[in-house]
């Protein structure tokens, strides 16, 4: 490794440069598409629950098989291949829209059909890191990567309210769709050699996945962040589903001020990656862990005060941003430690998994909570969101994650 930290070695900074451009293209699609339902299509509460949870089904079929297929197949050619189906997938989206023929029933299929490329992608680029830095320098890898989807975080949601303010939420997307085919091209200039994976003795696909998965249930800090990851990641279904309507139709935030809104969070994300090495350092990783995960929890209950005229709900909203810091610092801190005390042979099956307990429950709390918003009303639904997420922290206190110091 060459000295002077990450910033020095140009094979993770081409990697990191991929992430960021990407990143930011991500974050306007992450608006855009839900904008273009509500303000193209018209779609209704139960519509946007269905949108929120169209990926689900598809993680939920091709999560562990693509944790299998990253330990078994160089992890670099699966991002390129991830990242140039995604682009072609979203540029049908303002095809569609040009030609009027844009339905509900297209944003499901590419929000379930990216999705099936994003959980390949996620499975080879969280097992690819390890090969690409030293060990000791995870954390830190972890951290500027972080930092790359908190820059999208600032400039994304900023950058999607003029678009679509402007251009329409089609036009919007056109604009990811670009920024997956310069990830592809930066990713395709990384000059380390990647080694090949060994082979299983006896290659069997469910055999290999199944090993995963008992990896996951049998060491007991695996075991309390998958626990973590899927009750929080169903509670957080109910809010993510429900905050664009919430916001934009009951609070009369206009796309604009969304989008300075969110902004808003990315900075604060971008304050979390450059705290947490401190902060792993000073309280250890438990404590980081747990402190982050309650942080933010309490950033959902600054969102359901927002009440009154918009300058208030802007304040509320604003606030609720402020603790975005809470999901940079849980996310570098556990995934640093997944990376650690995991195997290498074992990494793309774990991390799909936890990435499956992520990105699959995720969409069922998303259909849930749109269904429950008919019945019970939306700042209800998110309320109980809310309370669920926060109790989602005790599988960490009650484990041995809260006496973890270090990754040693």
């Amino acid at each position: 490794m060459l000295p002077g930290g990450l910033w020095r070695q140009p094979d993770f900074l081409k990697l990191w440069t991929a992430q960021t451009v990407s990143q930011i293209g991500s974050a306007i699609s992450a608006l855009g598409i839900p904008l273009t339902a509500l303000y193209v299509l018209h779609a209704s509460t139960r519509q946007m629950g269905y949108l929120g949870g169209a990926g689900g089904v598809a993680i939920l079929f091709f999560g562990l098989f693509a944790g299998a297929w990253a330990d078994r197949l160089r992890r670099r050619p699966i991002l390129i291949a991830a990242d140039l189906g995604r682009a072609a997938l979203l540029t049908t989206i303002p095809l569609a829209a040009v030609y009027h023929r844009l339905t509900m029933q297209h944003l499901y299929a590419i929000a379930a059909a990216t999705s099936i490329l994003t959980v390949f992608f996620d499975a080879g680029y969280h097992a690819y890191l390890p090969s690409l830095v030293a060990r000791e320098q995870l954390v830190e890898g972890n951290s500027k990567l972080a930092l790359s989807a908190s820059t999208a975080e600032v400039a994304g949601p900023a950058l999607t309210g003029a678009l679509v303010y402007r251009l329409t939420g089609p036009v919007a997307i056109l604009f990811d769709a670009l920024s997956f085919v310069f990830s592809a091209v930066c990713l395709a200039l990384i000059r380390m050699p990647e080694p090949q994976p060994e082979p299983a003795p006896q290659p069997h696909l469910l055999k290999e996945i199944g090993e995963g998965l008992r990896a996951c249930w049998s060491d007991p800090v695996l075991r309390a962040l998958s626990l973590r990851t899927a009750t929080g990641s169903l509670c957080l279904g109910f809010i993510s589903s429900l905050y664009m309507p919430f916001v934009v139709q009951d609070l009369h935030v206009n796309p604009v001020q969304l989008g300075g809104i969110v902004s808003i969070g990315g900075v604060s994300s971008v304050l979390g990656t450059f705290l947490v090495a401190w902060l792993l350092r000073r309280f250890g990783t438990g404590l980081t862990l747990i402190a982050s995960s309650l942080t933010t929890g309490f950033a959902f209950v600054l969102v359901l005060l927002a009440h009154g005229s918009v300058a208030r709900c802007l304040f509320f909203l604003g606030a609720a941003q402020l603790f975005d810091a809470g999901w940079s610092v849980f996310s570098i801190a556990q995934q640093s430690l997944m990376q650690t005390i995991t195997p290498n042979h074992l990494l793309g099956r774990v991390s799909s998994a936890l990435n499956l307990l992520f990105r699959g429950v995720l969409p069922a709390g998303a259909v849930a909570g749109g269904v429950l918003a008919e019945s019970f009303g939306i700042r209800q639904t998110m309320a109980a969101g809310a309370i669920g997420f926060l109790l989602s922290t005790l599988w960490l206190v009650f484990s041995p994650v809260r006496r973890i110091r270090d990754f040693s």
